[in-house]
């Protein structure tokens, strides 16, 4: 935009100029010839027709010769409204139609005192038209009258001179501008390559590539700021890689402790089930601490199986054993297995299953732990309050949902949820036990299946966990069969 107005000021200030130093050119040319006419027919003695037709005759050749260039034209011509005293032939340039000559400049010129008029024109030359300039002035011509003398000036030249200025401009712009176009996309790409650089490094970075680096050259500021990048880059390495090593060193030990305690365990559950075995002819007391060491004792081995489990998880030992199963049938299972729980809480499990079976591919062992995980949390935190369970399907995929009316949970709360070793309230009395690594199996056994585990809690308004599971292994789904949270299910056996 700047270009094109810089090209047309000057295109138009070059024409300008061209126009002004030709006018007055034109303007000083005319004004010599007129003086000259003047003179001619003042100074002269003839007395009769001939001789002054003749002298008249003379005028148009001596005006056109005089000139500095080949483009004046001259017509001297008889003012109208004269009484005849001596009506004589206006002599004419032989190339110049009188017709060009403006109406309303002979009627100015006609009552002029002398000074010059002119009035820019348009000459028809050869099937094309050329600008032009025509100037006027009355004359005095003894034994004629009044007559108006014109001179008609083309202006072609000059208009090819400014058409060619016009065409260098346009010419030399468009070039400007492709250098312009080209140093501007090279001086660019200079400057944002190392950004574009580190850009895809940081890319890589993120994808797990730790070991790529920016190229150091020179002391410019890019090269600073690429050293600084690989200083960051090179610590963030550290970090991550000592962290790596401090997992799996925790990873290791957790799976080599929980290999360690298994053969003691096992030694100190028989030995345990012998002595709850025989309770009854043990005292009270210690017939109380029988009972209270085998609970212990099935504590610790639930711990030591979660353990376990999360263990092989991290060795990537675990594989599904996927059959075509009802998923209505699985939920009853998990329900059987915890009903006991909720009725010692006081907590009612509602459900709302839809008539017919729900198939699905799925491990129905570790769907049926996954829910009974869920259904246990529930209980726990429900506060007595019932719990409802939702089943769902559409094409491609099932859902079921867990959702309970008790204290619920903060949004640091949900986003921690299924973190390993976890609790939202640590000093809470619990009655399942727990390690914190209950949701967190059950993420991993979601992700076995492909599925999703999700969350939505709100502090004293409940929780609600959606499981969502594919129909088949490999199929693909956008939409959970359920929304989240759920409408709350009905009362189980009402329809």
């Amino acid at each position: 935009m700047s270009l094109a107005l810089v090209g047309g000021f000057l295109s138009y200030s070059i024409g300008g100029g061209l126009y002004s130093t030709r006018q007055e050119q034109v303007l000083a040319e005319s004004e010599r010839a007129v003086i000259e006419v003047q003179n001619t027919f003042s100074s002269s003695s003839v007395s009769n027709e001939v001789a002054l037709q003749t002298l008249m005759n003379t005028i148009v050749p001596s005006i056109e010769s005089t000139g500095t260039t080949n483009s004046r034209r001259v017509a001297l011509l008889r003012s109208p409204g004269q009484p005849a005293v001596q009506v004589l032939q206006s002599p004419i340039s032989a190339d110049l139609e009188t017709s060009i000559i403006p109406a309303e400049l002979r009627a100015k010129v006609r009552v002029s005192t002398g000074k010059l008029l002119y009035q820019s024109v348009s000459i028809p030359v050869a099937g094309s038209v050329h600008p032009g300039i025509v100037v006027g002035a009355p004359v005095q011509i003894p034994l004629a009258g009044n007559y108006e003398l014109y001179l008609v000036f083309d202006l072609n030249s000059e208009q090819q001179t400014l058409d060619f200025v016009q065409r260098t401009l346009v010419f030399g712009g468009l070039v400007l501008l492709l250098m312009i176009g080209a140093i501007s996309f090279f001086v660019t790409d200079w400057l944002v390559r190392p950004v574009r650089l580190a850009a895809e490094v940081s890319e890589q970075l993120a994808e797990g590539a730790l070991d790529r680096r920016l190229p150091e050259r020179g002391e410019d500021i890019l090269a600073v700021l690429a050293r600084s990048f690989n200083k960051m880059a090179q610590s963030l390495q550290s970090q991550i890689t000592q962290l790596a090593s401090l997992s799996k060193m925790q990873q290791r030990f957790v799976s080599d402790v929980s290999h360690e305690l298994r053969t003691p365990l096992t030694t100190i559950k028989l030995a345990g089930d012998m002595i709850f075995a025989g309770r009854e002819t043990l005292s009270p007391p210690v017939k109380r601490s029988a009972e209270l060491m085998h609970d212990q004792i099935e504590r610790f081995e639930t711990l030591l199986n979660d353990l376990l489990e999360i263990s092989r998880y991290d060795a990537g030992a675990v594989t599904a054993d996927l059959e075509m199963q009802d998923l209505n049938g699985v939920v009853g299972m998990a329900i059987a297995g915890i009903e006991p729980l909720a009725m010692s809480k006081g907590s009612e499990i509602r459900i709302d299953i839809p008539q017919g079976s729900v198939d699905a591919e799925m491990d129905s062992r570790r769907i049926e732990r996954l829910l009974r995980n869920l259904l246990a949390n529930a209980i726990e935190h429900g506060e007595g309050k019932p719990i409802h369970v939702a089943v769902g399907a559409s094409e491609s995929a099932v859902a079921v949902t867990v959702t309970d009316e008790g204290v619920g949970m903060s949004r640091t709360e949900v986003d921690r949820v299924f973190d390993r070793f976890w609790r939202a309230d640590p000093a809470r009395k619990r009655t399942t036990g727990g390690t914190g690594l209950g949701l967190a199996i059950s993420l991993e056994d979601t992700h076995l299946h492909d599925g999703w585990l999700q969350v939505w809690a709100k502090p004293n308004e409940g929780a609600s966990f959606r499981l969502t599971l594919p129909r088949r292994k490999g199929m693909v789904f956008t939409q959970s069969p359920l929304p989240l949270p759920p409408k709350k299910a009905k009362k189980r056996g009402d329809e």
